[in-house]
């Protein structure tokens, strides 16, 4: 199987040289993901929102790689200000509480824009039955 580029269809991905998510073979890496919606390119003011944004871009790249939520062997977030971490939590225990990748949460100084709260990647491997 040869290398596979997702992409959402967003202007910044090729100047930025990047795709949403890279498939290569059994394993689908998907890149940082912030809380755009990326059908109207607007980005919500909550964390709980973006964090729901995320998951659905997310998910979408996988689908398109033939991948889903449940694959997810590892995630990481990135959030930019701490007291935001119980609501990202509340999010991901929504969407991968019953998957329970190995994870990670980083607060960092910022994210690309001020407004961007949230930043998500993840790691999947396409399960074998």
């Amino acid at each position: 199987m040869s290398r596979q580029l997702i992409s959402t269809g967003s202007p910044f991905e090729k100047s930025a040289g990047y795709s949403r998510a890279v498939i290569d073979g059994d394993f689908a890496f998907v890149a940082g993901t912030t809380g755009y919606d990326y059908a109207t390119m607007t980005l919500p003011a909550d964390v709980t929102d973006q964090a729901r944004n995320c998951f659905k871009s997310i998910e979408a790249a996988l689908k398109d790689g033939g991948f889903t939520l449940a694959d997810i062997v590892r995630a990481t977030y990135y959030v930019s200000d701490r007291s935001d971490a119980d609501a990202v939590f509340a999010v991901c225990g929504e969407k991968l509480g019953n998957i329970r990748p190995a994870a990670t949460l980083l607060v960092v100084a910022g994210l690309l824009k001020p407004e961007m709260k949230i930043e998500i990647e993840v790691t999947a491997k396409r399960r074998t039955a």
